[in-house]
């Protein structure tokens, strides 16, 4: 089978009119390019070049066949300087997953100013509240929240993020401020009903008095009442701000999970994907303790 890397030493002979000077462009020696072409010469059977001590001289055949040679050698170098353009800037589409929270929370402004940057760039969100397979399913990167325990893949850290045992002040003037050890027989909104809960170095095993698959619904709840819930910070935040949630127990989150952006390898890793996980890494900020909320705890 004739070789196209052959063939566009063919080219750059012809174009530079000596072996030596080929030779040197393509970074081989003069009798490596010539034992190349002499090879390419009689797999097809043909004369190419003429060659004397002072010139070369192309044959019929090699005029015709300079013709072809060329146009793929210029394909070729078109090809290399586009992949080259793909990496230095964003181009085509970047397939990104993520949990739902984060998502609907925190994506839309980086999706929107990254497409804003770089306008030859497109993205696909994929949020699903479950582990992806990005090589199975196509993916680029993924966000993951908690222990990465897939090897084969690089994670970079973008942040940490809390939650926080809050309820409603309406709930914790009729109730009040329960301490640790009363979790048991606090009205709590759970997601299982085995769920151990730790506060103040007290894990209890609680008794939900709601029990929830979705954290949004959960942190409403709350709001409404209905009882104590943990949650992430970016989903109580704003009702953490403007009063309709108080922190219970300190400052001091409930949990503490580590976020990720996750993909396939280091190596030759596309500008698409750097620069997105670049821009998630400067989303995160910094997140002061909320203020304990002013409610008096249950007299004994």
């Amino acid at each position: 089978m004739i070789s196209p890397a052959d063939m566009v030493l063919f080219a750059a002979v012809v174009r530079e009119g000596s072996f030596t000077r080929a030779a040197r462009q393509l970074g081989i020696t003069k009798q490596t390019a010539s034992e190349r072409i002499g090879k390419l010469e009689e797999q097809l059977g043909v004369r190419l070049l003429e060659r004397t001590t002072r010139r070369l001289r192309m044959t019929e055949s090699g005029t015709t066949y300079y013709d072809r040679c060329a146009a793929i050698a210029a394909q070729i170098d078109e090809a290399n300087s586009e992949v080259q353009r793909r990496q230095a800037e964003p181009v085509g589409l970047l397939r990104v997953a993520s949990p739902m929270l984060y998502g609907r929370r925190y994506l839309a402004p980086v999706v929107a100013d990254f497409l804003s940057r770089y306008p030859k760039a497109s993205v696909e969100l994929v949020l699903a509240d479950r582990r992806v397979d990005l090589i199975e399913e196509g993916l680029d990167l993924a966000i993951r929240i908690g222990t990465i325990d897939d090897s084969s893949l690089v994670a970079r850290k973008l942040g940490e993020g809390p939650s926080y045992f809050v309820a409603s002040p309406g709930y914790l003037s009729k109730h009040g401020m329960p301490s640790a050890k009363e979790l048991r027989s606090a009205r709590c909104i759970g997601f299982s009903p085995f769920e151990t809960w730790e506060a103040e170095n007290v894990k209890t095993r609680i008794d939900p008095v709601l029990t929830v698959n979705d954290l949004e619904v959960a942190c409403e709840a709350a709001i409404a009442g209905v009882g104590i819930a943990r949650v992430p910070e970016i989903l109580c935040r704003e009702a953490l701000q403007d009063g309709r949630l108080k922190v219970l127990f300190g400052p001091r989150p409930a949990m503490l999970r580590t976020l990720y952006a996750v993909y396939p390898s280091r190596l030759n890793l596309p500008s698409k994907v750097r620069l997105f996980v670049d821009a998630l890494a400067t989303l995160t900020e910094p997140v002061s303790p909320p203020h304990r909320g002013g409610a008096r705890r249950k007299q004994r």
